[in-house]
């Protein structure tokens, strides 16, 4: 019987009298990810099917949702030198990229200059899409009912072209960030899997592409989106992401878009290189000058031609006690008269979007729109191109603005637009929506692992959002973690072209080793209050691709590894099974706690009792060399490293040493507290950073 024959017998041989609506439907057969099927099922089958010999578990299908040029030269690559040059473009590596589709006639997916696919690529363009596919874009598959690949929502055209799109001159918004948009890895292939539209994605079609990515021969793939948190044997994207990291696929993940909240965080399994979005040093700077001539900064993509900057009356929507939602400028909740020719000065938030807020006050009769944070918000700004004058400003600003209306009868300000300003040394600084750990899943390991720009990313989009006409060359400007996980995808891309035999561990691991945790100021990387972020904001730090190209050492988990680890989370025989795809009895198995796994980095809850942990390094930068360990104590806690000197003789030669974290009697009561260890040599300098969540002391 074959295995998908085997699949169908699972399936209830009855039909319900609820109609044929409930006939039993296999939906897909799993090879890859899973051992498992995708099926229609009414709750009355799916407990027939539990009856069955062979029977594991079942879960319901979720949504998940997507979590969303010059950005290269921000993270120092540059034509013809350093790791562009060293790693060909990303030439010969493959890009597997799940999203909302692709729009395939955009000159970003042109394939001028670029080889053919691998021998070892297998995947295919489906049948209405063949005539788009080339050199660059060389697989496109859908899994929604729909039969179009076409992108209608335009994320994973951005996701696309930030990953790996080639170069493409005079990108702009509004003439804003006007420049030559690229990918990370422009000569990397790009492969298409549909698994989004504008309502979701449903984690059977997730699971079912990642399956197809797998044997299509993929390198790399980019899921920039997630759902409500799961543990690992449960969350499909972890399911999928452990099978393809067997098979030598890096799978690159956005960490969510929950921020700036404790515990929010997806795709957070060690498997995974889950990233967190920041900001770049780019401005598209806008001001607004009161009545009483205070000027505020803000942001905004707008910046159309002939704008008249006049002073205006100010309205506060918030006056209006009929409709809560009015201080949000919600579609249908303008309906004051008195808001016509006026600068409505509106509240972030409230569930709708920024460019919906625009178009509700332009209908109106608004002739401008301020939209201010709330308090969590802090100082992240949103460059958006709204349909009318607008700009973005910080929850400070707006609560100054605020106190300016009320203290006077005619509150009046204008709105100018200065453009792109290159060279903010604040940045980069943590995006306010992007998510934090803790690691709720596995606190053991520090999430997320990597922050890179996922802040007013310029990329390209389906259509003209500036009414350009007739061109193919239009982009959009948007934000999110599913920004910064393409940006590390083509990273990983990169590195894998110029280390094609390191695993989808040692790749992670010289990302993360090599980040930076300082801002252009040389300062500590801010949060968006700018005050320094914390270990559960940035990881290892700030993604450093010309120092990941050479790190000196890698960590590197190895996968049998996985599961002691996966025992030791306290996961049942089965549940660990689902994962591992085989029968396992974890009372054979060594359990390891969470922390012993090889990782770069350090996460621990330390009591009163001391705990040790070793660690195991691989030369991979020059031949003999002798590493010093640095500490920078966690404060209250006590870390010594043993040996305290490497000395290695040889290329690939793995090393041990032993780190043993103590709690300190002057320590504080509980609370988390950060620090870091670091491996140099004259030539190369590695850091782990450590994370100590205090428990609370007992007194006796």
């Amino acid at each position: 019987m074959d295995l998908e024959s085997w699949y169908k017998s699972f399936l209830p041989k009855t039909i319900e009298t609820a109609g044929l609506d409930e006939k039993p439907q296999l939906i897909y057969s799993y090879h890859n990810v899973i051992i498992g099927f995708a099926a229609r099922l009414s709750a009355k089958q799916v407990k027939e099917i539990e009856m069955t010999p062979g029977f594991i578990s079942a879960w319901q299908q979720r949504i998940l949702f997507p979590h969303t040029t010059h950005t290269p030269s921000f993270l120092g690559l540059q034509q013809n030198i350093g790791l562009w040059r060293d790693a060909n473009y990303g030439k010969g590596v493959i890009i597997g990229v799940l999203d909302t589709g692709i729009s395939p006639d955009h000159p970003s997916f042109s394939d001028k200059g670029m080889p053919p696919p691998p021998a070892k690529w297998k995947g295919k363009c489906e049948s209405n899409f063949t005539t788009k596919c080339n050199n660059k874009l060389i697989g496109a598959r859908t899994f929604l009912n729909s039969d179009s690949l076409i992108d209608d929502v335009g994320h994973g055209t951005h996701t696309a072209s930030t990953a790996a799109g080639g170069f493409v001159k005079g990108a702009n918004v509004y003439g804003n960030a006007n420049g030559t948009a690229v990918g990370i890895a422009p000569l990397a292939h790009l492969a298409i899997y549909k698994v989004c539209d504008s309502f979701g994605c449903s984690d059977s079609d997730v699971l079912a592409a990642m399956d197809a990515a797998i044997d299509d021969g993929v390198d790399i793939l980019s899921i920039s989106l997630g759902g409500n948190r799961k543990l690992f044997y449960e969350d499909p994207i972890a399911l999928g992401a452990y099978s393809a990291t067997k098979r030598g696929i890096l799978v690159s993940c956005s960490a969510g878009n929950e921020g700036p909240y404790e515990s929010t965080l997806s795709n957070e399994a060690p498997w995974i290189l889950t990233v967190g979005a920041s900001s770049i040093d780019r401005k598209l700077k806008a001001t607004v000058k009161l009545g009483n001539q205070k000027i505020l900064e803000g942001e905004s993509a707008f910046h159309p031609k002939g704008h008249n900057s006049i002073f205006s009356p100010l309205y506060d929507p918030s006056r209006n006690e009929t409709d809560f939602d009015s201080l949000y400028c919600g579609p249908g909740t303008l309906s004051d008269s008195e808001i016509k020719g006026k600068i409505v000065v509106c509240s972030a938030g409230g569930g709708y979007s920024r460019i919906d807020k625009g178009q509700a006050v332009k209908d109106a009769g608004g002739v401008g729109m301020i939209i201010f944070n709330t308090a969590d918000d802090g100082f992240t700004k949103f460059s958006d191109p709204h349909v009318l004058p607008a700009l973005h400003i910080t929850y400070k600003d707006g609560l100054e603005i605020l106190d300016y209306m009320n203290s006077t009868s005619k509150p009046i300000a204008r709105i100018a637009f200065q453009g792109t300003i290159i060279g903010d040394k604040d940045a980069p600084v943590i995006a306010a929506f992007s998510s934090r750990g803790p690691n709720i899943a596995s606190p053991g390991i520090l999430k997320p692992d990597i922050i890179g720009p996922g802040l007013n990313i310029l990329a390209a989009w389906p259509t003209s959002i500036d009414n350009k006409k007739n061109t193919k060359s239009t982009f959009n400007i948007i934000s999110g973690t599913s920004m910064s996980c393409p940006h590390l995808s083509g990273v990983a891309a990169l590195l894998k072209g110029t280390h094609p035999t390191w695993s989808p561990a040692a790749i992670k691991s010289a990302i993360m080793t090599t980040a930076y945790t300082v801002n252009f100021a040389s300062d500590p990387i801010l949060d968006e209050r700018l005050l320094p972020a914390n270990i559960f904001a940035i990881g290892a730090g700030h993604v450093n691709p010309s120092k990941a190209n050479d790190p000196g050492l890698i960590y590197d988990t190895h996968f049998k590894d996985y599961l002691p680890y996966l025992c030791g989370l306290n996961y049942t025989n089965r549940q660990v099974g689902n994962l591992m795809q085989r029968k396992v009895d974890c009372r054979s198995v060594k359990h390891i706690p969470e922390a012993q796994l090889n990782y770069p980095s350090f996460s621990i809850t330390l009591g009163d009792i001391s705990q040790t942990y070793t660690r195991t390094v691989t030369n991979v930068g020059e031949a003999k060399s002798s590493y010093s360990v640095e500490i920078a104590l966690p404060p209250g806690v006590s870390v010594t490293v043993k040996p305290s000197i490497l000395k290695f003789s040889k290329l690939n030669q793995n090393l041990k040493y032993q780190v043993t974290f103590t709690r300190r009697d002057n320590s504080p009561n509980s609370g988390i507290v950060q620090g870091f260890l670091k491996w140099s040599s004259k030539k190369y300098s590695v850091r782990s950073p450590i994370a100590v969540v205090l428990q609370p002391k007992i007194d006796f």
